[in-house]
């Protein structure tokens, strides 16, 4: 997403950009998927979060209520690999079936 990050042990350095570029990304628990999911808001063109099962357990239809402020957020299947985005707009996926990779 072009920020610029230097681990230092276990602590993360995040210095500022002047933005963001879309991306896809993995959430890897609750709090970091939330903030890709607001940090691919931000960004210039689409983002897509992947692994959302951790953002479901902990925020309920996150998407509805960051739509209902604004936000162009959409769940789609896991399987669809290609989709055309608008601007500003984030995607997450919802989990695959257990036994599909």
């Amino acid at each position: 997403m072009g920020a610029n990050i230097t681990l230092l042990g276990n602590v993360a350095v995040i210095s500022g950009v002047s933005h963001l570029t879309g991306a896809t990304v993995s959430a890897t628990d609750l709090r970091a998927g939330a903030a890709l999911v607001l940090a691919g808001l931000v960004a210039e063109g689409s983002t897509t979060v992947q692994n959302i099962s951790y953002i479901d357990r902990g925020y309920e239809r996150l998407e509805e209520k960051l739509n209902a402020l604004g936000a162009d957020i959409r769940r789609v299947p896991a399987t669809v690999q290609k989709l055309t985005w608008q601007k500003k707009c984030a995607q997450i996926l919802e989990p695959m079936p257990l036994g599909i990779l």
